[in-house]
């Protein structure tokens, strides 16, 4: 079963290597956006290898994407732990207006393009049909 999902970067944490039994390794976590019904989601995945990670440095934060991935669990001292191994990154293939979180202001705005309706958009009678 293929795991995809389209989003957009929203952050690239550093970059962590080291040397094990195996050989030198490399990996890092970036946080990834998605829309899940109304509300953007944050999660939180990661490549792993040179070769992936030279392939995440290509996309830059707000680059939107499609990415498939693993999920997998392990456990360790009685507790879970779940890895969102990304294994291929791709550019979208249609770009659809995102939503940008505005951490000063704490809220999302939305895209540029068409303006908001204002109360002058509505018509000048409305059926009041409500029971009370």
């Amino acid at each position: 079963m293929a795991l995809e999902l389209e989003g957009r970067i929203v952050r690239k944490l550093p970059v962590q290597s080291g040397t094990s039994a195996r050989g030198a390794w490399s990996k890092q976590e970036f946080i990834f956006e998605y829309k899940e019904g109304n509300f953007p989601t944050q999660v939180c995945m990661n490549v792993w290898g040179e070769d992936k990670v030279r392939e995440l440095d290509k996309y830059q934060i707000n680059d939107q994407v499609k990415i498939s991935f693993n999920l997998s669990s392990r456990e360790y001292n009685g507790r879970w732990y779940t890895d969102v191994r990304a294994w291929r990154i791709e550019p979208q293939a249609s770009q659809q207006p995102s939503y940008d979180y505005n951490q000063s202001a704490g809220a999302y705005s939305a895209p540029t393009g068409a303006p908001m309706p204002s109360g002058e958009d509505l018509p000048d009678s409305l059926d009041n049909d409500l029971p009370f």
